[in-house]
């Protein structure tokens, strides 16, 4: 096995797989970002070295026959990475699990690639792409996508970035194999989610010819911008004037004349306030950013935040402090460990045994709070039916 893929392996084309949902929704984001630094923070880097645990674990289960002693040596190389936390290793053993659950069934041994570079040019002007794993049995192509972020659940389902890949994967494979169903998945461990979509080839390519002309205009930078939820990771999205536009439309809200707004009107300017909130972050972010490289941002400056008081050596703070007859019981807390935090101590399984199980945990409903009609959950009003009354 070669190192975990260098940077240069793991960037990204102007017109990235992971970037898609935007640039096919507003086709010259992808000129404008370009103008931008690239960035990246701690949670990204913890990403890409979980992943690199999780391609060593999947090297050594189906494509590298590693002895446990090489495997150990690499592992420990990994470990010794500031970011490392325990918690990789269990996670990425999830995704491990997975994979091998969808080739368990197979009739023949599957064909599979771990971190595979793919190249969908045909469909995106010099579009290339890591797809995580790639496995080929019977007549199906799976496209399998990890996320070790804990944000927000992604959805395989349509999901560009995963077409994108498996139209590179049939590019690379399809005059050797023979299949006829794509089955993507992303699988988010420490969301405990994981999102199937399957689709059949001639969908896809279909899929892929509808993609030719909007990834034509994103290469060239045409096209008009169009706002949306895809800003979120826009590196342009702090200044984009577009974007700024869209929130003068609030100023419709004065032409109202009854006195009171309608609930239609609470519910729009609701999904405006959100898209604000998010946008004027985005402007504080890049003010600050900007102030500090000594550029005016008019009527706004940096100024230095509160502090805190740390110990120089919390032993010899609190050693010091005995020795001066303050007593012990002062000087800490007895805390109890929440019921999330025990389970997560305990493991799951021990959690059950001990303390559900038993009834010794019960479990109350949360308080409710405003969610976009979209949301999964079932909607809750304070009205109480006959039979609950009755209960």
């Amino acid at each position: 096995m070669t190192e975990a893929i260098n940077h240069a392996e793991r960037s990204h084309a102007l017109l990235s797989a992971s970037a898609s949902s935007r640039w096919l929704a507003c086709t010259p984001s992808a000129r404008l970002e370009e103008q931008f630094p690239d960035s990246t923070s701690v949670f990204a880097e913890e990403g890409t070295l979980a992943h690199e645990i999780a391609e060593l674990k999947l090297r050594k289960h189906f494509t590298e026959p590693l002895t446990q002693r090489t495997f150990n040596t690499r592992l420990n190389k990994l470990k010794k990475k500031e970011l490392f936390q325990e918690e990789m290793l269990k996670h990425t053993e999830t995704y491990l699990d997975y994979l091998k659950e969808i080739t368990l069934g197979m009739k023949t041994t599957p064909y599979v690639a771990v971190e595979k570079r793919v190249d969908f040019t045909a469909y995106v002007p010099e579009g290339f792409g890591t797809a995580d794993c790639i496995i080929i049995g019977g007549d199906t192509l799976y496209v399998n996508d990890l996320k070790y972020g804990k944000g927000v659940a992604v959805s395989a389902e349509d999901n560009p970035q995963m077409k994108l890949y498996a139209l590179g994967a049939y590019l690379e494979y399809g005059f050797l194999y023979s299949f006829k169903k794509v089955h993507l998945s992303i699988v988010q461990p420490r969301l405990d989610s994981i999102s199937e979509f399957e689709i059949s080839l001639d969908d896809l390519l279909a899929w892929g010819e509808s993609v030719k002309p909007l990834a034509e205009q994103a290469f060239k930078g045409e096209g008009e911008f169009v706002p949306g939820e895809h800003c979120k990771f826009c590196k342009a999205k702090a200044t984009c004037r577009a974007r700024a536009d869209q929130y003068t439309a609030l100023d419709d809200f004065k032409q109202m004349k009854p006195p009171l707004i309608s609930n239609d009107e609470v519910g729009a300017i609701l999904e405006k306030g959100l898209a604000i909130e998010s946008w004027v972050k985005a402007l504080k972010d890049y003010a600050l950013t900007e102030s500090l490289k000594g550029n005016d941002i008019a009527g706004w400056k940096a100024v230095e935040g509160r502090g805190s008081r740390n110990y120089t050596d919390i032993d010899k703070a609190f050693e010091h402090l005995k020795a001066n007859n303050i007593d012990e019981a002062v000087l800490y807390e007895r805390v109890p460990l929440t019921v999330p935090k025990l389970e997560k101590e305990l493991g799951k399984a021990e959690y059950r045994t001990l303390l559900e199980e038993p009834g010794l945990v019960v479990k109350t409903t949360g308080k409710p709070t405003l969610a976009k009609a979209s949301d999964k959950r079932k909607a809750v009003t304070n009205e109480v039916s006959a039979e609950d009354d009755f209960k």
